[in-house]
């Protein structure tokens, strides 16, 4: 049976063929394939040609294009093709699995008139991602209302429901049919270290790292630069990596420098998955991830996996990997600087934390989570079939 994937994540092109800087959607696709004889995948494309981004098409996946557009302006000038496209790409004869998006919403449209079921793929909480401070748009408040209550309702009418969180999400937007929960994650065991870090009470120069996209400000980098400028005054010598890249990277340039951290914070924009990000987290002493919203962190899923002790907000799937003495409140800096000194200055606190997150990011293998999350394709399939039969489709 074939599977149609609808999301809205940004694509490129690479020599005209469609491609991603993530190089999770060089393999999204093929995930897919244990379970279906050929997937589909949906999403935004750009008319932008770059060498460094990674095909997503292969044996068994295709893309389909949907208009490009940037916020919620933009969506609504485009409204009418993405509609168009959803009719286009979609079959009766195919399994439908949805990430909350807009090209998801334009399938349901389709979908409840005929009653096909779907699978929901949960990875973010819409009311967190527009938390004040996190996006900025004359129009977050009332989407802040508005997207809450339609997830909910998606997941109420959802024939299955995988969530990337163990409990946070499905709490808040629950599905009363079958549900699991499974992280999005794809962490080969060979990027888990063998044994933690061992923290020496020698060490006075500490590297932190953070990593996200700059084209919103939902990862929070401005309080982890207010952050690190408190820490500065307080005579601790550390620096900050952000490894990413958007529309504010300027702005928080400029913040840097009006803190008078310029030297202390380097960007080094966007770097390709794997390696090359594993070595920056190499090089690394702890980890900051201060967003307002999360689903379930790949990122710090990652650092985890390379002992870093890890700093982050209680949001989201985030209180699941860690524990509450390493979490603090979304946008306070005071509160983020604080827990850094606390940590920074306590190698034997440093060291226990790099164990605690390897045990952790071992349950994150690839090799563990595949099992349960065909089992979730397989029970969207088998519904699909059913459906299939009482329409009389072949």
């Amino acid at each position: 049976m074939h599977c149609i994937l609808a999301q809205d994540n940004r694509f490129v092109l690479n020599q005209g063929r469609p491609a991603s800087f993530n190089t999770f959607y060089e393999r999204f696709g093929q995930r897919y394939l244990d379970v279906f004889d050929s997937v589909t995948l949906m999403g935004r494309l750009f008319a932008i040609e770059d060498p460094t981004a990674k095909p997503v098409e292969g044996p068994g996946v295709k893309f389909f294009p949907m208009p490009e557009y940037i916020g919620p302006v933009q969506y609504l000038l485009n409204r009418g093709e993405i509609r168009v496209r959803a009719r286009e790409v979609y079959s009766p004869k195919s399994t439908v699995i949805i990430t909350p998006s807009t090209a998801g919403a334009a399938l349901l449209k389709i979908l409840g008139k005929s009653s096909h079921p779907y699978g929901l793929e949960v990875g973010a909480d819409p009311y967190d991602v527009l938390a004040p401070g996190a996006i900025k748009s004359p129009l977050r408040p009332l989407l802040r209302q508005v997207l809450p209550r339609q997830l909910r309702k998606d997941c109420r009418r959802a024939s299955a429901a995988l969530y990337v969180t163990k409990a946070a999400l499905q709490k808040r937007y629950p599905c009363p049919n079958y549900s699991v929960g499974v992280s999005d994650v794809e962490l080969p065991s060979r990027y888990v270290l063998e044994a933690p870090r061992i923290y020496s009470d020698r060490q006075t120069q500490f590297t932190l790292v953070m990593i996200g996209s700059l084209e919103q400000l939902y990862k929070a980098p401005h309080i982890a630069i207010a952050a690190i400028a408190l820490c500065a005054q307080q005579g601790i010598d550390l620096s900050l990596k952000i490894i990413g890249d958007g529309k504010h990277r300027p702005e928080l340039k400029q913040q840097a420098a009006d803190l008078g951290i310029r030297e202390r914070v380097q960007f080094l924009g966007k770097l390709p998955a794997g390696d090359r990000i594993f070595a920056e987290l190499d090089q690394s002493d702890l980890f900051l991830m201060p967003s307002f919203q999360e689903g379930l962190p790949r990122a710090m899923v990652e650092a985890m996996a390379r002992g870093l002790p890890c700093i982050a907000t209680a949001v989201g799937g985030i209180p699941e990997l860690l524990p509450p003495e390493n979490l603090v409140a979304a946008g306070d800096a005071n509160a983020l600087a604080q827990k850094i000194q606390a940590v920074l200055t306590h190698p034997e606190r440093m060291t226990q934390m790099s164990a605690q997150n390897l045990k952790t990011a071992q349950g994150y293998v690839e090799e563990v989570l595949r099992q349960q999350r065909n089992a979730f394709y397989e029970y969207v399939k088998a519904q699909t079939l059913d459906w299939q039969h009482s329409q009389g489709i072949a």
